[in-house]
């Protein structure tokens, strides 16, 4: 009889249901049966699963209704194994409780300093009593919202309590501890050979330009600024840069469009299945992080979207990126629009090397970070449980 996973996800609205699905997808080469429990505080999920795993979504609540809200997703969890995603309170926190009273192996994962959102160690909550009253009883009290930077302070103390860790970059393995498990791709679904670009690009209208692909959301620490800011450098009329389904948390994507207009097209959030056929549009796959706590935590899932498709990828020197790399991308400083022009204009003077250069990236994606080779790690990993 299979074993089956639990993965927790503390806002499947949110990005953190990416990370789920994708080891969802690697336990489901291990042969293990899979399932997606975890909260939805938006109104929709943040990402389309894949067809073979299952997601059951709770209604996120604030305090004190969120207490009901966690007893049915407890209820929701039949895994043998349970995976929180996420050292938060919606998703850690309710998999420790589940774990002391069902006596199961936990799991968390981490792939994201969830702290370094709100300043990391520098953060501090310092109210009066005034206003620890109002962010306790007010109904928009900062206390109510079950992942305030303070629980999150507190949780991320009781992290040594999960029966293994597994995390995603250098920087949270040397500040956690845990195993390594990259933010690695389905290899065999992002497969250039399956595509053909130009019919790609002519199937989503992009035919006429050189195409700088995103395929993600922005936010002001992925950089996208800083390409666009390079193409206004650059100023020729058919580089395009194309976003892919935008951000779900603000209106930032928007904002990019209001001053950069002339240079983005947007394109639909679409299910993992169809992010092979948009990539391999994409003359250049663009990783512009910026340095910031945030970025230096992260193993940008973008890097291998590129690798996998063997596009040239252009990136920047901030966390793990230059060794995931090595010497199959192009790599500037961060936040140095000059640099992307010149690495721009140099891959588009020799678009056949930097080709190459991509299948190269493309070896160094299958090898490193292809769902096989999460695989191995994890299943390693889950025997010593």
């Amino acid at each position: 009889m299979k074993k089956k996973v639990s993965l927790v996800v503390s806002d499947l609205s949110g990005g953190g249901a990416i990370r789920a699905f994708l080891l969802g997808q690697v336990l489901h080469k291990l042969n293990y049966e899979i399932e997606v429990v975890g909260f939805l505080f938006g109104e929709d999920l943040y990402a389309i699963p894949p067809a073979n795993v299952e997601v059951i979504s709770i209604k996120g609540e604030k305090y004190p209704q969120f207490l009901t809200a966690a007893k049915k997703l407890i209820k929701n969890l039949k895994g043998d194994i349970i995976y929180a995603v996420k050292p938060k309170m919606t998703s850690f926190g309710i998999s420790l409780l589940h774990k002391y009273t069902s006596d199961r192996p936990l799991m968390l994962d981490m792939d994201d300093w969830e702290l370094s959102w709100y300043g990391g160690d520098e953060w501090q909550y310092r109210p009066g009593l005034k206003q620890l009253y109002r962010d306790i009883f007010k109904p928009n009290g900062a206390l109510r919202f079950p992942d305030h930077p303070l629980y999150l302070r507190w949780i991320e103390k009781l992290v040594p309590k999960a029966d293994a860790i597994t995390i995603d970059t250098e920087f949270l393995q040397k500040r956690f501890g845990g195993v390594y498990v990259p933010n690695g791709k389905d290899t065999a679904m992002f497969d250039p050979s399956k595509y053909n670009p130009e019919a790609s690009r002519e199937r989503y209208g992009l035919t006429p330009y050189r195409i700088l692909m995103f395929p993600g959301a922005p936010r002001p620490h992925k950089g996208v600024e800083d390409v666009l800011m390079a193409l206004d450098l650059l100023d020729e009329s058919d580089l395009r840069l194309v976003i892919v389904g935008g951000s779900p948390y603000d209106d930032y994507d928007e904002q990019l469009i209001q001053k950069w207009g002339r240079w983005i097209i947007k394109l639909p959030k679409c299910p993992v299945d169809t992010m092979p056929e948009i990539v391999a549009a994409a003359h250049v796959v663009v990783v512009p992080q910026r340095d910031t706590l945030t970025s230096r935590a992260q193993f940008p899932l973008k890097l291998t979207d590129g690798m996998a498709m063997a596009k040239p990828v252009l990136s920047t020197h901030v966390g793990d990126i230059t060794e995931i790399l090595a010497d199959t991308g192009y790599v500037v400083d961060p936040a140095s629009p000059e640099q992307i022009a010149q690495q721009i204009q140099s891959i588009f003077q020799d678009l056949d090397s930097a080709n190459a250069r991509g299948e190269r990236a493309r070896a160094r994606c299958v090898e490193k970070y292809s769902l096989e080779a999460m695989a191995i790690t994890l299943e390693s990993l889950i025997a010593q449980l």
